[in-house]
């Protein structure tokens, strides 16, 4: 983002409008206005360096102020605090949540971020997730996918030389992988599936193996079609009961494939123990391994696909938006207040369109602002998170620690969930109720549809 400072006072303020980076009074008057986001993820330091140079390229915003908030009560205070009127300007928004966020936000204007260019620069699941009839929602600055751990030292102890590929050969892997002793108890996992409430993050495995296979969970018309047979070479087929079948063959005695059960050890604590050769996460679950067991040897791959389909990842991410309600304060107007938090959320992670300024002018504005300075990408760089951003990605590919994930976040796609939260707890539940042999497999796929349609009109 180029900006070109002028000598007089009007100058600056004209082009500081036209460049996205302030605006101005319509009696002319200038302001100075307080930014306030809230989150609950990182903290206030990691964007203190962002604030700064900020606050130098666009002088009427004097002060950005972080609040991180558990995210065990995030939701609950962000909504009280909305309705109340008294919310953050800006606050972090997951991936699922627009469609019951929709009347507590305000779209960016489109001389701000034009659907073009949001497309351009973000992957394609951002689009799908935080567009809504043209207009952008929210902005994200990263994303993640999901991505398969496995353990080298069972890995090499087994003879396998290299993750699946597929899931045929992920299959084959488990049988290899896992180890029952005499009394039918499993010593050793080949892979966490199967079950709901001690896989971490397993309705997400779920989805995605509903997309690789084939289904539409809603249509075009947001309508749930989980339920639907499809005729696929001249044949009746149920693509979420396969899904959900293949899913479930993990955790049921007696299948060749059984390797996991609602007794042993949450999936994470048995990956850290050794006990677990494969588990399916996403990649801020590194540094919890690594603290959990510094020991262990262990890698993350690119998630198998089913042979012959489109390559298909699951993403889970968050992304910024501006509060739509917020009472005016200090005599900023809301049209002001808008402008300027959307103005900031652009600057913030956007790809930039030209250089900073890196001089100061007469009045001193813009002094010490790297002219290369990258907000997106120095968050990254402090974070260690993948990129939302394309031209990011190609940089990350070959990080040792994130290219995976990065890579599949091209892939990644998301579903329309009106209420989320209730839609994964509804897929757990039959998930273990096929556990527990009180419902078939198909019977599960039905209840879950209906369900899911009664959220879906309320």
């Amino acid at each position: 983002m180029k900006i070109k400072i002028g000598i007089s006072f009007l100058a600056i303020a004209f082009i500081l409008v036209l460049s996205g980076c302030g605006c101005k009074k319509d009696s002319g008057e200038q302001y100075k206005i307080s930014l306030e986001i809230w989150g609950p993820l990182d903290d206030s330091y990691t964007y203190s360096e962002i604030f700064d140079v900020y606050k130098k390229v666009n002088p009427q915003v004097k002060e950005i102020i972080y609040k991180k908030i558990t995210v065990d009560t995030y939701k609950k205070e962000l909504v009280e605090a909305l309705a109340s009127g008294q919310g953050p300007d800006i606050f972090l928004i997951h991936n699922t949540w627009l469609p019951s966020f929709s009347d507590k936000v305000i779209a960016a204007p489109t001389e701000i971020i034009t659907e073009q260019k949001f497309k351009q620069d973000f992957v394609d699941v951002c689009s799908k997730d935080f567009m809504d009839q043209g207009l952008v929602w929210a902005v994200p600055l990263s994303v993640d996918s999901l991505g398969l751990y496995y353990n080298k030292d069972l890995f090499n102890e087994a003879g396998i030389a290299t993750p699946p590929r597929d899931w045929n050969e992920f299959v084959s892997d488990v049988q290899k992988l896992t180890k029952i002793n005499n009394s039918g108890e499993i010593v050793q996992s080949g892979a966490a599936l199967g079950t709901a409430y001690n896989i971490n993050r397993s309705t997400d495995v779920l989805n995605l193996l509903f997309m690789q296979s084939g289904t539409s969970i809603v249509d075009a018309e947001k309508r749930v079609v989980l339920d639907e047979v499809k005729t696929i070479s001249g044949n009746s087929q149920a693509p979420a009961q396969n899904a959900l079948n293949f899913y479930a063959q993990f955790a049921r005695t007696g299948s060749p494939s059984y390797a996991w059960n609602p007794r042993l050890h949450y999936s994470i604590d048995s990956f850290s123990e050794g006990t677990l050769a494969m588990m399916f996460n996403y990649s801020w679950h590194i540094q919890t391994i690594r603290d959990k067991s510094p020991k262990l040897n262990f890698a993350v791959a690119s998630i198998p696909q089913f042979s012959g389909g489109l390559p298909v990842n699951y993403a889970n991410y968050w992304g910024m938006a501006v509060t739509k309600n917020k009472l005016p304060q200090g005599g900023i107007t809301s049209e002001i207040r808008t402008k300027e938090a959307w103005n900031f959320l652009k600057f913030l992670t956007a790809k930039p369109e030209g250089d900073l300024v890196s001089k100061k002018n007469s009045l001193g504005i813009g002094g010490g602002v790297d002219p290369k300075f990258d907000p997106a990408a120095a968050y990254l760089e402090k974070t260690g998170k993948p990129a939302a951003r394309r031209d990011i990605i190609e940089k990350q590919l070959t990080d040792s620690k994130i290219g995976i994930f990065a890579k599949d976040n091209l892939i990644a796609q998301s579903w329309y969930q009106k209420e989320p939260e209730a839609m994964e707890a509804i897929l757990a539940e039959v998930v273990d109720q096929v556990n527990k042999g009180q419902i078939t497999v198909s019977e599960a796929i039905e209840l879950a549809s209906q369900r899911f349609r009664k959220l879906n009109t309320k």
